[in-house]
Parts: C-alpha cells; structure tokens; sequence
C-alpha cells in the first residue's frame, strides 16, 4: 500500500510533496526542503496560480452531450474552478456535458481546448477557446484521454466510456461524479468540489511518482 500524499507549504511559499520541493514548470517533486505548514490540495493549486505557473497543465472534462440538468450543473463548477486556478482545460468541444464545462471555465477567465471530431472550427461550442479540429471522428477521443494528465467523467455515455477506458488504458488518474460509469479504476465522488478535490489530490500524486520514476531511472543507469 502506497503511504499518504503528504502536501505542505514552507515560509517562501512554496508547495512540498512529501518533504520534496515542487518544480510547477516540470511538474515533478525535486529537492528536499523544510516545510512549515500543511496545506490542502485547493491551497497549493492556489499557490501555484497566483505566479500563473498551472497553464501548461491538462485536465480533462468528459461527458454526454445529452446530460441532465444535475450533470450539466456539476460540469460548469468543475469547469469553473479549475479554470479559474489556471489549468488548461480539455474537452471533445460540442455540446452537455462539454458545454457546461467550457461555459464556467471561460466565465472564470480560464482555457478551454476542444477536441473535435469533425473537420470544422465553427462545429465547437461558444465557450471554447482553442478548437482543434481533427477528422478523427470518435478516434479523437484517445486524443483527450492522452493529453490529459487527469480526467473527470461527468456522467456517462457510450463515448465517455470510451474516454475513460482510454485514460485508465494510458495509466491517467481517472475522477467520476454524477453518474459516471462504475467500473474498476474509476474513483467516484459525490459533488462537483469532491471531483476538483480528488483531481487535484491525483495530480499532485502524479507529480512526486514521476520524480520518484526518474530517481529509480538515474539509479538503474548507474548500477553496475
């Protein structure tokens, strides 16, 4: 069993992960250092938002295009929250679920990608702020699931499962609310702020096993 994600803030402001300073930029726990207070993982997100260094972090939203009021709901907060915190976010473009979530990133003044199935820019919703058409039909589904370092399903359908079969395929932290689909590897919450919670908690994971990788890659290199 993997021991607990330990994250804290020392005098400087910086954000520790188990003791080791993050490096936003790499996305990746380096150096020890001495930390003095504990902080959450909203707390550390807004850190690190206030120097603007989360844009170059992926998340991705995914869903139904037919959603209900509930799941159209819960996607315009988590869209709200996390593109107000500075991540860029990711989404297949269209309509429900992806709409939602585009419409609260851009009111909180964050990045929308749209990843389009079709070959048309004008096929994206309002919201989005960068569409990125493809011709790849469902195909672009492996798209997002590969670019986002987290994905939230909100909700469920044939394509959702297919983004989440996809993230869970490329080992991404995948987060389910509000009627995702219950399979193996899916952490399910309950609200819209337990999915920001739990995707931030995960992306923070992701940050200090990838520094934990690279050490173990550094010392099989040198082994004899």
């Amino acid at each position: 069993m993997t021991s607990p994600l330990r994250i804290e803030k020392d005098s400087a402001g910086r954000i520790l992960l188990n003791g080791a300073i993050l490096d936003a930029t790499r996305w990746s726990a380096g150096d020890a250092g001495t930390s003095v207070a504990s902080a959450t993982p909203e707390e550390a997100a807004q850190a690190l938002a206030r120097d603007g260094g989360l844009r170059h972090i992926v998340i991705g939203i995914i869903g139904p295009r037919e959603a209900s009021p509930e799941q159209l709901a819960v996607a315009k907060r988590i869209g709200a929250q996390l593109g107000g915190l500075g991540f860029t976010l990711i989404c297949g473009g269209k309509s429900g679920v992806m709409e939602s979530a585009s419409r609260g990133c851009s009111v909180a003044g964050g990045l929308m990608i749209g990843i389009l199935p079709g070959n048309r820019q004008d096929d994206a919703n309002p919201f989005v702020g960068i569409p990125l058409p493809t011709g790849l039909s469902e195909g672009r589904n492996m798209v997002i699931a590969k670019a986002s370092r987290v994905l939230i399903a909100v909700g469920g359908s044939y394509g959702t499962l297919s983004e989440v079969a996809y993230g869970l395929h490329f080992s991404k932290p995948v987060i389910g609310v509000a009627g995702a689909a219950q399979i193996e590897g899916v952490q399910h919450v309950k609200t819209a702020d337990d999915a920001v919670t739990a995707a931030l908690s995960a992306l923070f994971a992701t940050a200090f096993t990838t520094a934990a990788a690279d050490s173990c890659k550094k010392i099989d290199r040198t082994a004899p």
